[in-house]
């Protein structure tokens, strides 16, 4: 994904340099970079970003918001770079309508009490503003034990609009050959051992069938007629009204 030009400005793309893209699955930061450069123009005033890790997309959303707030707590498994520890499933000391947009990307499976978040995410945010976040659905457990959740669209659907939230859209991350492809690289990826020498040359021998996969997957996904069925992941956007 190229960076564009806006204004005379040249926008970044989100995962700009992102240390977690690899050869095995450079296709997850792509469709996440195509995900929020779509919806860049809700990215305004003050960002909250609800469990914002090791802050990845901060220098992407400031070129549109005019201040970016991350939110995690003190035992996350990142070196986090947050304004405010806080444990998401419990009520934030934040006051209400602070937010002119909230962002949570790969957060919501990790929360033992995933609708208070939601709530308070609505609670945050003032009228009219919207909250963007990304969830996982066809995907391996990560950062064990705190890992909870996978949510099909319907129970999206629900619990946005529980909290208030309207003009909920839900959006696929791919479709079946994408999450297929994918889970292979992750797979095989388990099975290199050895010195670190021998596990460079192994990768690299690998490294072109990973990326095939990868760049032949979206044109298969034209195959595959529901992608919400085994999808790797669903992106939302609602409103508060």
């Amino acid at each position: 994904m190229t960076n564009k030009v806006k204004n005379n400005i040249i926008i970044k793309k989100p995962s700009l340099n992102h240390k977690n893209r690899h050869w095995h699955n450079w296709l997850v930061y792509d469709l996440n970079d195509q995900f929020l450069s779509k919806y860049s123009h809700l990215y305004q005033g003050v960002l909250y970003d609800l469990g914002c890790g090791e802050s990845p997309y901060q220098d992407f959303l400031l070129q549109f918001a005019q201040q970016y707030i991350g939110v995690d707590w003190a035992g996350s498994n990142h070196v986090t770079k947050e304004t405010v520890l806080a444990n998401l499933n419990e009520p934030l000391l934040l006051d209400s309508a602070v937010a002119d947009c909230v962002i949570s990307l790969s957060v919501l499976e990790h929360l033992y009490q995933p609708q208070g978040m939601l709530n308070e995410a609505y609670r945050l945010l003032k009228p009219n503003a919207a909250m963007i976040l990304q969830v996982p659905w066809q995907w391996q457990l990560h950062e064990q034990p705190h890992d909870y959740f996978r949510y099909t669209p319907y129970a999206l659907k629900q619990m946005f609009v529980k909290a208030g939230f309207t003009e909920v859209t839900i959006e696929c991350q791919g479709g079946f050959f994408t999450m297929l492809f994918l889970k292979i690289n992750y797979f095989s990826l388990k099975f290199i051992r050895g010195p670190k020498f021998l596990k460079n040359i192994i990768k690299l021998c690998l490294a072109p069938f990973w990326y095939l996969g990868q760049k032949i997957a979206p044109y298969l996904d034209r195959l595959d007629r529901d992608w919400s069925k085994e999808t790797i992941g669903f992106f939302v956007t609602a409103i508060k009204k």
